[in-house]
């Protein structure tokens, strides 16, 4: 799952970057408003964290920007807990979310899963397509006879973002942009590489190659 940060607080975003990443996400970071809000409007996204103070533009006008630009990313946006207007104002904008600081990072964690779940239409509290399921929180693939794999970081990324998206096609260069970060080293064949592995874990039928195309992860 990847992820647009924009805080321009160095200690917390160095916290909740460590964080996030630790918790299998893929993160890129703004400290400003102003490029915030272009790589929010130009790059894909699953989620984005929001502060309203933000240098260079304020993140309730980076906010209704996005929106007026038709960016629909799930926004959840970080405010300061006595300024309750703030969030009524960061809701009346099109924000998804909202997470008074100072906040405990497993709320936020949570938080960022059900935006994400919602956005894809799932509504269970756990992420569960055709008898396997994902816990999150172990980044375990669990098999409909109980047994459960461990996943590494790119495994579970990857897995993750297939079983957000089940019966759809996603090419490589899509699948790279929600598992990969944007300074990454992107090999050619790291994709077909995880994709082999993940198979061995979960069954082969789970995920189909569409040769020219990409990937697919059936609902079975």
């Amino acid at each position: 799952m990847r992820l647009l940060l924009v805080e321009d607080d160095a200690g917390l975003a160095a916290e909740l970057q460590k964080t996030l990443k630790s918790s299998g996400f893929v993160l890129d970071h703004a400290s400003d408003g102003i490029t915030g809000e272009a790589l929010g409007a130009d790059e894909s996204y699953d989620a984005i964290v929001l502060d309203l103070g933000l240098p260079g533009r304020p993140g309730l006008e980076v906010l209704c920007h996005w929106r007026s630009r038709g960016v629909t990313t799930p926004v959840l946006v970080l405010t300061a807990r006595d300024t309750w207007h703030e969030r009524v104002d960061g809701l009346k904008a099109g924000a998804d979310d909202y997470l008074g600081k100072p906040f405990h990072l497993e709320e936020l964690i949570a938080r960022i899963h059900a935006l994400t779940r919602r956005a894809t239409g799932n509504l269970r509290r756990t992420l569960e397509v055709g008898g396997l399921c994902l816990d999150e929180d172990q980044q375990q693939a669990i098999l409909a006879d109980g047994i459960a794999h461990e996943l590494t970081g790119t495994e579970f990324r990857l897995l993750r973002y297939l079983m957000l998206h089940p019966n759809q096609i996603l090419s490589k260069p899509q699948i790279m942009d929600h598992v990969y970060e944007l300074e990454a080293d992107r090999g050619s064949n790291l994709i077909e590489v995880y994709v082999r592995r993940l198979r061995e874990k979960i069954g082969r039928g789970r995920i189909r190659t569409l040769r020219g195309q990409g990937y697919l992860f059936p609902r079975q």
